[in-house]
């Protein structure tokens, strides 16, 4: 796939893996805005790094623990409370069907490529592999795990522009596929994202984490299904999964739908008119002619 970069600071350095060009930088290098849901104001952030894929970007940060959490339930987004739904594994599993369960959202299904565990295999767990809080803390909530040869599907009811996950420890083989109903939108490998993953947690042995959020360009990166998937040895965990709907882009500055551009609003206003216009003008030609029959 076709790979760009977005140039954002002098003062970053670029990476080169797998064909993919990603942009990584020191702290302060970005900006991105992190919700103060009690003022509805929004906080510049560190972004440490973004990759793009055709119509999908990719950005970096640490999360954000909940007040009171300390880090224990694992980073959440940035975005949280700003219509955005989470699923934090939390929540029992209730079966919708075959090797399908929701957690918490009834909009939001997943399905287990060769079933559903909490002991052994894919499935949800509470351990030290749990994706740490936004600057390492021990996560000792429960959480997604997918394990070699193995996949998840996320079912989404209608379409998505953004997707947020706490992503952590990451290992080889963590791969992620978006579509919109069967058609790939774009794929992102742990190559692209480990070089940019922000912290590194003394219990995963130094692995990387971080809050990912992924969003769509522009109306062509809206995506109704996501595959979650390990191809190599290891585990991919995952937690505080966030869902946010909508049918155009993403505005990763503002949190927001990127409106229906003007001239896309224009054009579409001409057609109707057009199509009025034609309509009536049959109707005037069948009138005209039941008066001379």
């Amino acid at each position: 796939m076709k790979s760009r970069l977005k140039l954002l600071s002098l003062a970053s350095s670029l990476y080169t893996l797998a064909g993919l060009t990603i942009l990584t930088a020191p702290a302060h290098a970005f900006g991105l805005l992190e919700a103060d849901t009690s003022s509805g104001v929004y906080q510049s952030i560190p972004v440490y790094g973004e990759a793009t894929k055709n119509s999908i970007t990719a950005r970096v940060t640490r999360g954000i623990n909940p007040e009171g959490t300390n880090g224990s339930q694992g980073a959440f987004s940035e975005f949280t409370g700003n219509d955005v739904v989470t699923v934090d594994f939390n929540q029992p599993a209730v079966r919708v069907g075959v090797n399908t369960y929701t957690f918490g959202s009834e909009d939001i299904s997943y399905t287990f490529q060769n079933g559903f565990s909490t002991r052994s295999g894919t499935g949800v767990y509470s351990n030290r592999w749990a994706p740490a809080g936004a600057y390492g803390e021990v996560n000792q909530s429960n959480y997604l795990a997918v394990f070699q040869g193995n996949s998840v599907t996320v079912n989404l009811g209608q379409n998505l522009n953004y997707f947020g996950i706490n992503w952590g420890a990451l290992s080889s083989g963590n791969d992620f596929a978006f579509y919109n109903d069967d058609q790939l939108i774009a794929s992102f490998v742990y190559e692209d994202i480990n070089p940019i993953a922000p912290v590194r947690a003394t219990q995963h042995n130094g692995e990387g984490n971080g809050y990912l959020h992924f969003y769509a360009n522009d109306a062509t990166g809206v995506f109704n299904k996501i595959l979650i998937s390990q191809s190599k040895g290891g585990g991919f965990e995952s937690d505080n999964h966030s869902f946010r709907f909508g049918e155009s882009g993403f505005n990763f500055e503002t949190g927001e739908t990127v409106p229906v551009p003007y001239e896309l609003e224009s054009a579409l206003g001409l057609m109707l008119f057009g199509l009025i216009w034609l309509t009536h003008r049959c109707w005037l030609k069948r009138q005209h002619k039941k008066q001379f029959a």
